[in-house]
């Protein structure tokens, strides 16, 4: 087998193993250089790093796109808190749907949301009241803003109400201090 080389002549050639050959006896002649005696390494341009330009440019994109984006996102806490509200608000509808099953009736206002953590000892008591209680935490949720959940028993817009008052914690409140209302979910 002949190499084929594009070298002067007077340049020595010395076989190097090429790591594609399908047989290890195959090499390619590589130029040496004869004060050094090393192997003359040739980097595509793809193999550099970046530029401080490049860089720059990149650190300014990234700079322009959280300026748009982060005050979007900041907002949201105060719509994720409403969305949570109206999730413990479902949860204790359900848990008061499985007390009226096993008694016959909502607890009323006197006896509040305790009745579904601990039996009543007043008004009209349980007839069946369940070992444990109607939450699985055993315990009565805040609403986000740490305060009480409003109940009414019997409700004005139904057999029961359910309210929020928002982060104001006082009634009638607009956007983020917006009460949030069983009555009103889809």
């Amino acid at each position: 087998m002949r190499l084929r080389t594009f070298f002067k002549s007077d340049q020595s050639i010395s076989p190097v193993p090429c790591a594609l050959s399908p047989a290890p006896l195959i090499s390619a002649a590589v130029p040496r250089d004869e004060d050094n005696a090393s192997i003359k390494t040739f980097q595509p341009a793809s193999a550099r790093g970046f530029t401080l330009i490049e860089l720059m440019v990149v650190i300014v994109i990234l700079g322009v796109l959280a300026g748009l984006i982060v005050p979007r996102i900041m907002g949201r806490p105060e719509e994720a808190k409403q969305t949570k509200a109206r999730i413990q608000m479902e949860s204790l509808e359900t848990a008061l749907k499985l007390y009226k099953l096993d008694n016959g009736t909502y607890p009323s206002t006197e006896q509040g949301l305790e009745a579904l953590v601990e039996p009543p000892t007043v008004g009209e008591l349980p007839r069946a009241w369940r070992q444990g209680g109607y939450l699985e935490k055993g315990k009565i949720p805040k609403d986000p803003w740490r305060n009480p959940y409003i109940y009414l028993s019997p409700g004005i817009h139904g057999d029961f109400d359910l309210v929020s008052y928002g982060s104001d914690g006082q009634p009638e409140g607009e956007g983020k201090n917006r009460d949030i209302r069983n009555w009103e979910f889809e």
